[in-house]
């Protein structure tokens, strides 16, 4: 199957108005140099993925306005700048220290959300962001300060939606945020982007619970466990000469046998239903009850093709829950 025959179905994002594409496409890899000091996507090879994700009708972009120092969001606006920029649903992050020596270029207050926005447009040449994360949650500034800077945003028509990422499941933070923009006639978080997998299952209960509670759209990233269930590796040797995952620190993590244990059942299904594990792990995220549209990134036009096609495979409810059951969340029965 080529990318010219893939045709990516719409699906609403939570209890939003928005469509979004049911895999969409991240660019943290865009200019991003890794550990050893090599750059995992040019320009040149960002616009292809770009390319190649739009011939098999993705339209979700997902970036952050510190992927490649900036320079996603650039290559992003040169991208769009030959296309309708309303064909699209740009999707970008604010949180991290962006200049060294000032504390208030870091986090949520007030004053680095204002700046922040206005750069971030200006990168992608754009006058809005269809969403808006906070990167991370920002302990120091107070949510209600955060929300209603948020609001402001909105109400200026430079974002259309926000929305939460997280590395670890903070859902009574979310909540609370939510309830403060409820209680004020703000704009609530009504996306999140927490890291989701077959193997990374923490948030599992509370957190899924609390999207599902306030009609959040879930958007997973690392839908692949940093590569682990892609294959390139294995129980013996551990990682391959091939996978670039060995020039991340914290890949060791997920060598654990637990985790082998679920990727010798996800190689089983993969098996059954005559596809990659890459593509079977994200048929079972697509299969999973709250699960919007997980977040697929590539270095090559051929990863990207492989990860695409996963919206393809039907999985049955017997091998969803074999899958499922292979690692157990913290909440069993969740």
């Amino acid at each position: 199957m080529s990318l010219d025959d893939l045709d990516l179905d719409f699906v609403q994002l939570g209890e939003t108005g928005l469509q979004t594409s049911e895999l969409q496409f991240g660019t943290w890899r865009f200019g991003r140099e890794t550990e050893e000091g090599n750059l995992e996507i040019s320009e040149e090879r960002g616009h292809e993925l770009l390319d190649a994700y739009e011939a098999a009708g993705g339209r979700f972009i997902d970036t952050a306005d510190i992927y490649g120092g900036g320079v996603a969001e650039e290559w992003i606006g040169d991208w769009l700048a030959d296309r309708d920029r309303e064909r699209y649903t740009i999707a970008s992050k604010i949180y991290w220290q962006t200049r060294e020596g000032d504390p208030n270029s870091r986090g949520t207050n007030r004053k680095s959300v204002r700046h922040r926005i206005d750069a971030l447009l200006e990168r992608l040449d754009t006058d809005y962001v269809d969403v808006l994360y906070i990167h991370r949650w920002d302990d120091q500034t107070p949510a209600r300060e955060m929300m209603k800077t948020l609001n402001g945003l909105v109400e200026d028509g430079k974002v259309h939606y926000l929305g939460a990422s997280t590395l670890r499941p903070n859902a009574w933070k979310v909540a609370k945020a939510n309830e403060i923009a409820e209680r004020e006639g703000w704009e609530p978080f009504t996306v999140a982007q927490p890291r989701y997998n077959l193997v990374d299952r923490e948030i599992e209960g509370d957190y899924l619970e609390m999207a599902r509670h306030y009609g959040m759209a879930v958007c997973p990233w690392s839908p692949l466990g940093q590569g682990f269930l892609t294959g390139k590796y294995d129980r013996e040797e551990g990682l391959t000469g091939e996978s670039k995952a060995a020039e991340s620190s914290h890949f060791e993590s997920y060598l654990t046998e637990t985790n082998f244990d679920v990727h010798d059942e996800l190689d089983a299904v993969a098996d059954e239903v005559d596809a990659s594990p890459a593509q079977t792990a994200l048929a079972w995220l697509m299969h999973r009850d709250g699960v919007t549209a997980p977040i697929v990134g590539a270095r090559t036009v051929d990863q990207l093709e492989e990860n695409l096609e996963a919206a393809t495979i039907d999985l049955s409810d017997e091998q969803v829950d074999r899958l499922t059951e292979a690692k157990g969340g913290p909440y069993a029965g969740l």
